[in-house]
């Protein structure tokens, strides 16, 4: 298991952190370029032309690599970064959760609520469990992780109710396939930013797609 949450496999690509040292899936780290204008900027959708410096997810070591220099060593060039990085991240990731959750939704592959979620568990369909961080802890215990699949604790209650269409939501649900494993990918990333207890609303008037 790699620390960014997921399970390591042989033909996964690899990066390394400039931060700690260790080599791990990229899907567990959180790729950075540096501009023209000499500023870090976070390239969460990895498509940003130029080098790639890559730090695992996780708020202490991008802090500590913005702070220590070491974004300008991995470029092999003067850069800065901005004193609000992590939370640029954080923001940037649990942006695209809730709008992958949201497509995830309409292409009628999750369901929200504790019935429908239940029912999801029960009949073996639900691949992805979400439940709020903000969440009551009684509620939430009386659902479990699917058999195989994963949890993920790293939305508010007000951000899984935006993926949905609702003020707020405690409990859903994706089912395998569709855009399922992508959601994986980025929760297990904000999830490493967050410490999986779900940080501070990062999205007041994000629309989803």
């Amino acid at each position: 298991m790699t620390r960014g949450g997921r399970e390591k496999t042989n033909d996964e690509p690899e990066r390394r952190c400039i931060v700690s040292g260790d080599v791990g899936p990229k899907a567990g780290l959180v790729r950075f370029v540096l501009g023209p204008d000499g500023m870090i900027y976070p390239d969460l959708a990895e498509k940003l032309p130029g080098r790639g410096i890559w730090v695992t997810a996780d708020r202490d070591l991008i802090r500590k690599a913005a702070d220590k220099g070491m974004f300008a060593r991995g470029a092999k060039a003067p850069a800065k970064a901005p004193e609000n990085l992590a939370d640029l991240v954080e923001e940037g990731l649990a942006h695209r959760v809730v709008e992958l959750i949201s497509l995830a939704r309409k292409a009628g592959d999750a369901v929200v609520g504790f019935e429908k979620v239940k029912g999801w568990l029960a009949d073996g369909k639900a691949k992805v469990l979400f439940q709020a961080s903000d969440g009551s802890e009684r509620g939430k215990g009386k659902l479990w992780t699917p058999p195989g699949g994963r949890w993920f604790g790293c939305l508010t209650s007000a951000e899984l109710g935006l993926a949905f269409g609702r003020d707020h939501a405690i409990h859903g649900a994706l089912a395998a396939g569709g855009l399922t494993s992508r959601v994986i990918t980025e929760a297990a990333r904000l999830a490493g930013m967050r410490k999986q207890d779900g940080g501070k609303p990062a999205m007041k008037d994000t629309k989803t797609a």
